[in-house]
């Protein structure tokens, strides 16, 4: 019988021996779980590149290889023959459903479409020029108020419920702030359409007339979404798996899941490519200024580069030719913005410095031209990748709270302020 393998670190005269966790794709780990009391040493890795806070099985990533797997599951075998249901059903529940699976599932998520009324009024408290996705972390959380006994859930029967009320009402809860902000009447869930059908309805149907989605721009929404459905641990996923450390319930994780998604570097970059874009348009800036800026500390070329990635990302290569479908099929106009997007792809590929770097367009260049392509507004760009990032937060959080390795996260510092100093009387002081 092998032994299990491991490293051997030696410093200032110790030495200890780590034990190596091989995972089943590419990655190896040195498990320091004991490094600290063995020795007294911590690891210091900012923005944890490089260290792994969990054993997951339900997204691989291989940024090497450009292959993103879903439950071993290739998405992009799953983006040409799935909808972002079924996949949401693998992600959550570990497998992909059976015909009658998906239909109860589906039943499932039109009984929990509708919000209850009080919580509505909870809607009507925030003010109409409210960032969305501000509403929409404080209604996810202000939900779980409504079904406290799913505050601990205790069986999968439960777990089954509160995704399905999760993953119903966020997409309620999206369109509804939408319309808020925009001043317009709600538009109810409509419980004969589908998905993301429904969805698109309640954003865009006026009174007396019903918004009926073309099938290209319901697939692509699916797919956007379906591209989105896990992330593994990005920052929003990491912030959820904290939160459910701490035995936290499962809205008040996934909300926090929303607030880390807001930020700019995050969920809120397509809606900066998307400015990229029309600053060139508006001829505020050029294409030439903007290549020129970005090889200096003076700015940035949104839209690309990824941390995982050192190949073209998979994700983008799919919304890419998702978005160019529509185009070629008249669902989405051929204008200035797709112009510049081409241009500065093409640029950026030929150029040294940006190959040199491994830097390719991510899911945010061309994700930014697909939403605008089926109408969602800027604001509301980090909302649908939310709801797209949903199944992953739900499964994730399961995952965290049954592990056997669960404990509360805990990061440690590397302490570099004053040393002990003795207090010093107000009158002694010095500015």
């Amino acid at each position: 019988m092998n032994e299990a393998p491991t490293a051997t670190l030696t410093y200032d005269g110790k030495t200890v021996e780590l034990p190596v966790i091989i995972g089943d794709h590419v990655e190896k780990a040195l498990d320091v779980r004991k490094l600290r009391s063995q020795t007294g040493w911590i690891t210091f890795d900012p923005g944890y590149a490089n260290t792994a806070a969990c054993k997951s099985a339900i997204t691989h990533i291989d940024g090497e290889n450009g292959v993103v797997l879903y439950r071993g599951y290739d998405l992009e075998e799953l983006a040409d023959k799935a909808t972002f249901v079924e996949t949401a059903m693998l992600i959550m529940f570990g497998e992909l459903p059976t015909r009658a699976e998906r239909e109860e599932f589906r039943i499932m998520l039109r009984d929990q479409e509708l919000l209850h009324e009080d919580l509505l009024s909870h809607l009507d408290g925030f003010p109409p020029n409210g960032h969305p996705m501000s509403i929409l972390s404080a209604m996810i959380n202000a939900m779980g108020s409504y079904y406290p006994e799913l505050y601990d859930i205790g069986s999968p029967e439960d777990f089954r419920l509160a995704a399905a009320k999760i993953l119903s009402k966020v997409r309620t809860i999206a369109a509804f702030s939408y319309r808020k902000s925009q001043g317009l009447p709600l538009n109810y869930p409509n419980p004969n359409l589908d998905y993301c059908r429904n969805f698109l309805h309640m954003m865009f149907s006026v009174p007396f007339w019903t918004y009926q989605a073309p099938d290209p721009v319901v697939r692509a929404l699916s797919i956007y979404m379906l591209c989105h459905a896990d992330q593994a641990l990005d920052t929003s996923c990491a912030t959820v798996r904290m939160v459910g450390s701490s035995q936290a319930n499962l809205f008040a994780s996934v909300s926090s899941g929303i607030c880390a998604l807001w930020g700019r570097q995050h969920g809120g970059a397509s809606s900066a490519a998307l400015t990229m874009f029309e600053d060139v348009v508006a001829g505020r800036t050029t294409v030439e200024r903007i290549f020129e800026a970005s090889k200096t500390s003076a700015g940035r070329l949104m839209g690309f580069g990824q941390r995982l990635f050192h190949v073209e990302d998979p994700r983008a290569r799919i919304i890419k030719r998702t978005y160019q479908n529509l185009v070629k099929n008249g669902y989405a106009k051929r204008d200035a913005f797709h112009d510049i997007a081409l241009e500065i792809e093409e640029r950026a590929l030929a150029d040294d410095y940006f190959a040199s770097r491994q830097l390719f367009p991510n899911t945010n260049f061309y994700a930014s031209l697909l939403l605008r392509a089926i109408n969602i507004p800027p604001r509301m760009f980090p909302v649908i990748t939310a709801i797209g990032n949903m199944p992953g937060w739900i499964a994730h959080w399961n995952e965290e709270t049954h592990s056997p390795d669960q404990r509360i996260h805990r990061p440690r510092q590397v302490y570099m302020g004053r040393k002990r100093h003795a207090y010093t009387p107000m009158e002694k002081r010095k500015s």
